[in-house]
């Protein structure tokens, strides 16, 4: 996959350096030679130093053969203009516009750009961490709207079935790992005391896996 992005703070050089390592072809582009001779010589993709929101910039990047754009700079508003540019004019596939502003973010949305946004991401995840301290999201989805949840099965679940802990659209048993082998479970595959449980949860149902896991008053 040929892919570009475009601005190499700490984002964007993190993203550039593990899609190198996968084996992708990669060029970044930022205006600060000095950010782009952070990647060293080990990045094997390319540099363009320039205006990322500027025509000659991204052809000279290659943008009219790339299979994906990534505007990660600091500035909301040089992000938003590059990924038009990308999206609308030379309609690259995929096209994502990392925005510190949630609010501009939804906008966005809704007009077919996909956006990123730390600022909601981190809010919600720090939301998570102070009320629900007893489970551990490893990964959240969309705007955090979804977190995936590893947890160790309590003994008050020791044979019961995985139907005990769905609730369909709220809290659904992606996986079980037992005896270090995961599997994916049936409604009545039975649950052991000490299993790993991957549990996809609705960030609103958060309060009711608690309950269904012992963790609050009303559980088993």
């Amino acid at each position: 996959m040929k892919v570009i992005i475009m601005g190499c703070g700490r984002v964007g050089e993190a993203a550039a350096r593990l899609l190198d390592n996968e084996g992708h072809e990669v060029t970044v582009i930022d205006c600060d030679g000095r950010a782009l001779a952070r990647l060293g010589p080990q990045f094997r993709g390319r540099a363009v130093q320039g205006v990322g929101f500027e025509r000659e910039t991204l052809v000279a990047a290659g943008i009219e053969h790339a299979d994906a754009f990534a505007a990660t700079s600091s500035s909301d508003d040089v992000n938003i203009v590059a990924a038009r540019l990308a999206h609308n004019v030379f309609h690259v596939p995929r096209v994502v516009a990392r925005l510190y502003d949630p609010r501009r973010a939804e906008i966005y949305q809704r007009l077919g750009l996909v956006t990123i946004s730390p600022t909601s991401w981190g809010a919600e995840r720090i939301r998570e961490l102070f009320s629900h301290a007893g489970l551990d999201s490893v990964a959240t989805f969309g705007n955090g709207e979804v977190s995936l949840i590893v947890m160790e099965a309590p003994m008050a679940l020791e044979g019961h079935t995985v139907r005990s802990l769905l609730v369909p659209g709220e809290i659904t048993v992606v996986a079980i790992t037992r005896d270090g082998k995961a599997m994916l479970p049936t409604m009545g595959t039975e649950i052991h005391y000490g299993d790993t449980l991957h549990l996809a949860v609705l960030a609103e149902a958060m309060g009711r896996l608690e309950s269904l896991l012992g963790l609050s008053e009303g559980g088993y």
